[in-house]
Parts: structure tokens; C-alpha cells; sequence
């Protein structure tokens, strides 16, 4: 397999090309877990891979809690099934809360803080209870615990990654937080390797420092996780390096432009992404390594520019940022995918500039 198909065997793999979903928790399953910084962003993430949803329909998944976000792999947050939120935070928090020592000691957050603060959250969403952050941190204040600062981040994420809450939908500019019911973890060996065949199945080819890289593992216990699942993959090498896939047959890819938006799989679900985009290019779409990532134009399995979009009353103007001067087709392409988006709104799209 030459360089240049990896990006579209990844499109292939990651169900952007050929979906064959039916509901968003199908989605974030086959994933594993899916990137969910950008509460915004991620929900055209889920409508790429499922066609003909709509916004209002992934918002509705999340209230009803088909999907759940939490802090998960790396401590980042992201969407899992509720089938694999226990057996994923069992495997993944305890590391997550011991690397938060410094910073708990930094905020004067010391055990029994933590404790009762966690305690304190998880009583006060009882009986179904969907309380926003600014609500829970008022509680907090009030029972004599500080939020200043980043105290109250770090409290809530506690609370995520003990297993007792998870977030829902916003509610204005304010993420609400529900109770999460319990459930039962696996033995850390078969949960790294479960968690090792989502991630090469559904994003291959991958190499082991992705894996380790996205999953937030010990480089040994990533490959001991990819050791138990090798059977299921098959390996190709290019360049001298070993990467890892589902053996599903690739398939070419229905439409030759995708409008991507921030923080997706695509572009963040990997240690090196220069295999997708060029590296002159990297600041384009992550200004300053700010961690803040932008929506991108993807053409032919590559990053070919970024794209950001402004909401009218009945419409949904997508500025486009091309790296390089659009082919005809390319410029078709992107008609019809923004179509698509706008569709997804519910809004009629509108491309500036004109192309």
C-alpha cells in the first residue's frame, strides 16, 4: 500500500465514505470513543458518518443518553456507549487520576476534598436530575468548597472518572451533567485489547505509537493490547514501519470532497498526521498549537484547507480557506457536500466565496 492511500483507507475505515449506520450509538461503538471537545463540531462528526440525520437527532441521543460524554481516553472528553463507559473509565481513569496528583496538590485539592465533592455531585443529580456545571458549582460553594479557578474542572472530571456522572446535552452555553447508573468494569488486559480492536478497526492503518498515543497507554500494555488482537488485523508496511488494519476489503470512496469539522477522528484519532495533511499546513489548522482544532476541507484523503461556518436565520454561509487554488471538480464537490450540511441544520448552505 503506497503513502498516499493511507488517508482513504482511514476515511473507509472510520465510516466517513461508506457509514452503514443506523443510530449514533452504532457510531461512537465502532469508534470506541469519539472525540468530544467541541460539543458543536462533534455533532456534525456523528452526521457525517450517519446520512439523512439531522442535529436535532444527535442532541436527542445524547439527552436520552444513547450516547454519553465523558472524560475519557487521555482525560479528554469524548462520547462512548453506555455498554463501554465502565469497562473503558475502568481501564482508563485510575492512570488519569494518579497523573492529576500535582495538579490536585497545585489547587489544594487534597483526598478528602475530592471525596466529599464527588459525593456532593453524584447526591445532588439523584433521581434523574440534570443540573448544569454553574448549578453544581453553586452547590459545591455553598457546602464550603471552593470552584475558583480550575478547582471545579478538576472536581466534575473527578466525579466523570470515579463513574458516578457523565455529561448531556447544553442547556444555553452550559453543559448539563447526568447520574450514571452503575456497572461493571473488565480485567485490565481484556479491556486494553477491546479497546485495541475498536481502534485498529475502525481507524486503520495504524501504527502502535497511535494507538498508545490516542488511548493514553503505557506503551507496554498497548502492545500487549495489540498482541492479544493481532489475529483479527492484518499488517502492511510501508516505509519500513508496521501498520495495523481490519482485514474488511476497501472500498473506493463515494464522493471525492469532505467537510470535516473540528476535532474529528479523522485528524485527531493519530500520533503523526502528516500522513493526511503537510506538515506547512499543520498551523493552518491548529493555529499556534493551540489545541483549538478547525473544521477541514478534505479532498481525496487529504487535508487540502479549513472551512468555518456562520449561522443565519435561514441560512449557513461555510467560508472556505483552500491551501491551493480548488480543481473544478473539487469545487463541485464541496457544493454538494455543504448541501449535505446545511441539510443536516435544516438551513440552506451558502458557499463564501463563491467558487
Amino acid at each position: 500500500m503506497p503513502v498516499s492511500a493511507i488517508g482513504l483507507r482511514r476515511l473507509y475505515h472510520q465510516r466517513i465514505t461508506h457509514p452503514g449506520f443506523t443510530n449514533a450509538a452504532e457510531v461512537v461503538s465502532w469508534l470506541g470513543a469519539m472525540q468530544g471537545q467541541d460539543y458543536l463540531g462533534t455533532l456534525w462528526a456523528f452526521g457525517l458518518r450517519l446520512p439523512g440525520s439531522a442535529e436535532t437527532t444527535i442532541e436527542q441521543a445524547i439527552i436520552s443518553g444513547q450516547i454519553m460524554r465523558t472524560w475519557a481516553v487521555r482525560g479528554t472528553l469524548f462520547y462512548v456507549a453506555p455498554a463501554d463507559i465502565h469497562w473503558m473509565l475502568g481501564l482508563i481513569a485510575p492512570r488519569q487520576i494518579t497523573g492529576n496528583a500535582g495538579r490536585y496538590r497545585e489547587l489544594e485539592l487534597d483526598e478528602p476534598t475530592l471525596i466529599r465533592s464527588v459525593d456532593l455531585i453524584a447526591k445532588s443529580l439523584e433521581g434523574g436530575k440534570h443540573l448544569t456545571r454553574t448549578e453544581l458549582f453553586d452547590i459545591l460553594q455553598a457546602e464550603g468548597i471552593s470552584t475558583e479557578g480550575q478547582r471545579g474542572f478538576y472536581l466534575l472530571q473527578r466525579a466523570g472518572l470515579e463513574r458516578l456522572v457523565y455529561q448531556g446535552e447544553m442547556r444555553g452555553k452550559d453543559t448539563t451533567f447526568h447520574s450514571l447508573a452503575a456497572g461493571k468494569t473488565l480485567p485490565a488486559d481484556e479491556a486494553a485489547a477491546e479497546l485495541a480492536r475498536r481502534y485498529f478497526t475502525s481507524r486503520g492503518p495504524v501504527t502502535l505509537a497511535d494507538f498508545a498515543h490516542w488511548a493514553g497507554l503505557l506503551i507496554t500494555v498497548a502492545r500487549a493490547a495489540l498482541e492479544a488482537v493481532k489475529s483479527q488485523l492484518v499488517e502492511e508496511i510501508i516505509d519500513g514501519q508496521s501498520y495495523w488494519l481490519s482485514p474488511d476489503a476497501h472500498q473506493p470512496p463515494q464522493k471525492s470532497v469532505y467537510l470535516l469539522p473540528g476535532f474529528d477522528e479523522y485528524i485527531l484519532g493519530y500520533k503523526d498526521r502528516t500522513l493526511v495533511i503537510e506538515p506547512t499546513f499543520m498551523n493552518a489548522i491548529c493555529p499556534g498549537g493551540n489545541g483549538v482544532f478547525k473544521p477541514t476541507i478534505v479532498s481525496g484523503g487529504r487535508v487540502v484547507g479549513t472551512w468555518k461556518r456562520t449561522l443565519k436565520k435561514k441560512t449557513v454561509e461555510i467560508t472556505l480557506e483552500p491551501f491551493y487554488t480548488l480543481t473544478a471538480d473539487e469545487r463541485d464537490a464541496v457544493q454538494v457536500a455543504a448541501a449535505e450540511y446545511g441539510a443536516f441544520l435544516g438551513l440552506e448552505a451558502v458557499v463564501k466565496p463563491t467558487i
